[in-house]
């Protein structure tokens, strides 16, 4: 069965880029993709609030970024994406992103990394979480 609202979580990564290029590719219905800014801790000092100010604008403007990346690779084939950019867990954000938008397609890459699990070394600790937690479908891009 075709999935009538897929979601793209996009870090600007290239395995991001080739969940993206899958979705794209297999399904026929909106295709919407999710950039998740991680909160980043304060700082007591004023200088930490300043560099944390900073840090969150550059965080804001990648994402930015990895949304019009993702708009522009879209029209190239022909088709458009709706957008989002959230702030959270990335996990969490994804998953509640999915419950509370009438998803019922998870496309994302998965990530090799210093995780002792082997699923989280194969997946990548955000897709093991979303595999896990989602209550839809996820297809994980290698």
């Amino acid at each position: 069965m075709q999935p009538s609202h897929v979601l793209v979580p996009l870090d600007g990564s290239p395995l991001s880029e080739a969940a993206l290029a899958h979705a794209l590719d297999v399904f026929d219905c909106p295709v919407t993709v999710l950039n998740v800014v991680t909160p980043l801790d304060a700082s007591m000092s004023e200088s930490g609030v300043i560099e944390r100010e900073e840090r969150e604008d550059e965080a804001r403007e990648y994402a930015d970024e990895v949304i019009d990346e993702a708009e522009r690779r879209a029209a190239e084939s022909g088709q458009s994406v709706e957008t989002a950019v959230e702030e959270g867990d990335p996990a969490e954000t994804i998953v509640a992103y999915a419950d509370e938008h009438d998803v019922d397609q998870i496309v994302m890459g998965g990530h090799s990394g210093d995780a002792s699990d082997l699923t989280q070394r194969l997946l990548g600790t955000v897709a093991t979480a979303v595999v896990r937690e989602a209550p839809v479908t996820v297809t994980v891009v290698r």
